[in-house]
């Protein structure tokens, strides 16, 4: 029983000492969906030049509802989009459910982009393309078409509607 004990109380110690691993670099995905939420987040936040703020900040928050459709399907908007649940950091724009809302909260959320929040889910976004569908692209901001969608201000609008 003590070796137990002492054998559980070593690897313990070891693996609270352990370092977490470096992350992943960002890589925007020129794929057809389904689109999971990056699991380093944190490569993502930095590759949207958007700071990183301790996870579960909830100041000055704003909610606005976003709906993805590819070959007239239906994209599932994913939970931790924006979030780094390992080294507890998440960006200004964020998503905590799946289904399509999408949070703006703490420092530096007055002027996200709907480019960085693709930057942050890792999927190639410009006037032309969604992940691998290119040509047809639609953005509509609270009904009203888009021009340069990867510059939407995404602060003070209630919907938002990307069609590829």
């Amino acid at each position: 029983m003590r070796t137990i004990l002492s054998v559980s109380l070593t690897v313990l110690i070891l693996t609270a000492c352990v370092a977490r691993p470096d992350p992943a670099p960002a890589v925007l995905r020129e794929t057809a969906p389904p689109w999971d939420a990056p699991r380093d987040a944190v490569s993502y936040i930095r590759a949207a030049g958007l700071p990183e703020q301790p996870l579960g900040t909830d100041t000055d928050p704003w909610v606005l509802d976003l709906t993805v459709t590819v070959d007239g399907e239906p994209v599932d908007v994913p939970a931790f989009i924006g979030a780094d649940r390992l080294r507890a950091v998440q960006a200004p724009v964020h998503t905590h459910d799946p289904g399509g809302e999408v949070w703006l909260e703490g420092d530096g959320n007055r002027d996200i982009t709907l480019g960085e929040f693709f930057t942050l889910w890792g999927v190639r976004f410009d006037d032309e393309c969604l992940g691998a569908a290119c040509g047809d692209l639609m953005v509509t901001a609270d009904g009203r078409r888009v021009e340069d969608p990867a510059e939407l201000v995404l602060r003070g609008l209630t919907s938002v509607s990307v069609t590829a």
